[in-house]
């Protein structure tokens, strides 16, 4: 090789090197970070966080689908996706946290929900917190995104919120031209709580062709008067058997009763529709084939 054509080669070398080099530190997290977390605290995480502990399942399916599963030393007691997380240390729930197991298994940071009192008794105690709390479809990817950076992971958070929103687009793609969209009522609990239009399950209601009839004005997930929902007098309801719901005062009358369209969610399908998590796009598609089973035969 002549000398000028090995300098080009070296020349070439550097610069794919110095490229790479480039593009890789750009998507890299940098440390410290600062940020404004759902508690409303301003927060630096001074490292890239090694050893976290999750007390969300939404966020412990999140950290996992963007690769930082490895990085969790311990979980709330309902994380149980994907199936690895079931073999860390149990650390309670929402507001039974065990703070005394979580300082053991010694955390770089715990991810808290901005609910309960678990952030101020681990300040106490030296622990470094931060509050992420995805409760709208919106917070879905803006929470995912938020995660990337605080693990040093963007780029996987970025491929996975493009993934899902393809995923959600192909059922949507279905539902939009149904021939039907039935009105629905989706029960949450059978105090009975409900959903509103603009949670992120009302989103999915919508999403998978049906006409929530809980008015958005009564919040995202509230306590319904039984009366209401006579009066609206749904087509479908969802998330209780029809046994229960023939059962309640008036009830008979709704059209969703008389003609047999009360669902009860499956437990799997059902657990999976409360997270606001990576499996949103399954979530969607199991709702969907229940209000729209012709859609997917």
């Amino acid at each position: 090789m002549r000398p000028a054509e090995e300098n080009q080669m070296r020349t070439r070398f550097v610069l794919l090197t110095l490229s790479a080099a480039l593009a890789t530190s750009a998507g890299a997290t940098r440390y410290p970070l600062s940020l404004t977390d759902d508690l409303g605290r301003k927060v630096t995480v001074k490292a890239e966080p090694a050893r976290i502990v999750s007390v969300l399942p939404s966020n412990t399916e999140t950290l996992c689908a963007i690769g930082a599963c490895a990085k969790l030393v311990g979980v709330d007691d309902y994380s149980d996706f994907p199936a690895q997380v079931t073999k860390l240390p149990k650390v309670g729930g929402l507001y039974d946290s065990n703070v005394e197991k979580i300082v053991s298994l010694r955390p770089d940071l715990v991810i808290v929900s901005k609910y309960g009192k678990l952030a101020e008794q681990l300040g106490q105690l030296g622990v470094p917190t931060v509050a992420v709390n995805p409760e709208t479809y919106a917070d879905v990817f803006s929470k995912t995104t938020l995660l990337g950076k605080i693990v040093n992971r963007e780029a996987q958070a970025k491929a996975l919120n493009i993934q899902m929103q393809r995923d959600i687009a192909k059922v949507e793609i279905l539902t939009r031209n149904a021939v039907r969209k039935p009105t629905a009522y989706f029960e949450i609990d059978p105090t009975p709580y409900s959903i509103g239009p603009n949670s992120f399950m009302g989103v999915l209601l919508t999403k998978a062709g049906a006409r929530n009839v809980i008015p958005a004005s009564l919040g995202d997930f509230p306590k319904v008067d039984p009366e209401l929902i006579v009066k609206q007098n749904p087509q479908l309801i969802l998330g209780t058997d029809l046994k229960t719901a023939s059962a309640r005062p008036g009830w008979k009358s709704i059209t969703a009763v008389k003609t047999g369209k009360v669902i009860d969610i499956p437990k799997e399908l059902n657990t999976i529709l409360g997270r606001p998590g990576p499996r949103l796009p399954q979530a969607l598609r199991g709702l969907a084939k229940i209000v729209h089973p012709e859609l997917f035969r």
